[in-house]
């Protein structure tokens, strides 16, 4: 996903429509496979991630040549999914704590909270910067998914102290100034523990790295996940149908108690996405309950031991 910062502003009838649209009762689809529970990393088959959706997944779902908020929560809704690391254009950066935080009750009636916000450009003007850290702090985020100016780094330091947002640099494909482990590794080493990586599994993959040494090499500083997976370093496809190690993958994740936002991002077939994200989460469901599964016989070999 490509970063992006717009100015188009919802109204507070937009908004309102969107959670009324929710109201009535959804069919949900026999592959949809969370439940509340699920979705706050209680129990069920997501358990113990966050399991959400990056809404730029959803950007298909419009009219106008524009993203429909109301469709978008729709789709979530006939998903499963409760958590969302939301597209600004489905949700543009608002002044004014107030609107912000009745916009975000307006998404919550719709079973959607977000926990995160992105890809966002971080650049070299303060005033904006600040706006953005005003506002996700407003929105209560867990973390911005960003693509920083490398210039702006000791800035962001600041502002992530002051309001206690996080930062994950989300690394886009090859060519891209953050496509490389390496590169971020020395990016963020001097700077704020809360300046971290968001990675995208898919975006590593097309740069010929390995998602899972990412998570080993960034540990606790691994703040969002855009989990989706690519063939042969070139063509985005279903989860489980490419050359990421998604088991591996999570069994990394869930070994440093990640936390924050896993995240199916499904970036092919924008106007019709909801079947093959669904297909994308059975795979998630299947991957996770093997890292549970080897979990529990770790813990067995532990009782084991102590005897």
């Amino acid at each position: 996903m490509s970063s992006l910062r717009t100015e188009r502003s919802w109204n507070r009838r937009e908004v309102l429509a969107a959670g009324c649209a929710l109201g009535g009762t959804l069919a949900l689809s026999r592959v949809s496979l969370a439940d509340d529970s699920a979705s706050k990393g209680q129990s069920g088959p997501y358990s113990p991630f966050k399991m959400g959706l990056q809404s730029y997944s959803l950007r298909g779902l419009g009219s106008g040549g524009h993203p429909d908020l109301r469709k978008a929560l729709t789709a979530t809704k006939d998903l499963g999914l409760h958590f969302w690391e939301a597209y600004p254009a489905h949700f543009p950066v608002t002044p004014g704590s107030q609107e912000v935080q009745f916009r975000r009750r307006e998404i919550e009636a719709s079973g959607v909270t977000i926990s995160g916000y992105g890809v966002v450009s971080l650049g070299k003007d303060a005033a904006a910067n600040r706006r953005t850290f005003e506002f996700a702090k407003a929105l209560g985020l867990d973390y911005l998914s960003a693509d920083p100016d490398p210039a702006a780094l000791d800035s962001i330091d600041k502002l992530i102290e002051k309001f206690g947002v996080a930062v994950g640099i989300h690394n886009h494909g090859p060519g891209h100034h953050y496509a490389k482990i390496e590169t971020l590794a020395k990016t963020i080493k001097d700077h704020n523990p809360k300046l971290g990586v968001c990675i995208d599994t898919g975006h590593f993959l097309r740069s010929k790295e390995d998602p899972v040494d990412a998570v080993e090499a960034f540990g606790k500083r691994v703040y969002g996940v855009h989990l989706k997976d690519v063939k042969d370093a070139v063509k985005f496809t279903i989860l489980g149908q490419g050359d990421l190690r998604t088991v591996d993958f999570l069994k990394a994740l869930a070994k440093d108690k990640y936390s924050y936002l896993l995240a199916i991002e499904y970036e092919e077939s924008p106007e019709h996405p909801v079947a093959e994200i669904k297909a994308c989460l059975v795979e998630a469901a299947k991957a996770i309950a093997e890292v549970r599964k080897g979990g529990e016989k770790e813990k067995e070999k532990e009782k084991e031991k102590k005897g």
